[in-house]
């Protein structure tokens, strides 16, 4: 009737961790400190601050916060 699926119109989005917010907001404040770190060398940052965090997770939330550094990337 609605020509959409079942499925999305039930779906409910699952609200964000307070643990992930958290995480947000350290990525946040290091990249205003240092805009030109990826996701690589944030995650190093983090884990040198005592966070344990994958690479993928730091590039999916720094995807999720609209985040890019500013410098070009390999092979550019």
């Amino acid at each position: 009737m609605l020509s959409l699926p079942r499925s999305t119109y039930y779906y409910r989005p699952v609200p964000v961790s307070s643990e992930t917010k958290a995480l947000m907001d350290l990525i946040d404040r290091q990249y205003l400190d240092t805009p030109w770190y990826g996701s690589r060398q944030m995650t190093h940052e983090l884990r040198r601050q005592g966070y344990q965090v994958n690479r993928k997770r730091v590039q999916r939330l720094m995807r999720r916060m609209g985040l890019q550094a500013l410098a070009p990337g390999p092979h550019t």
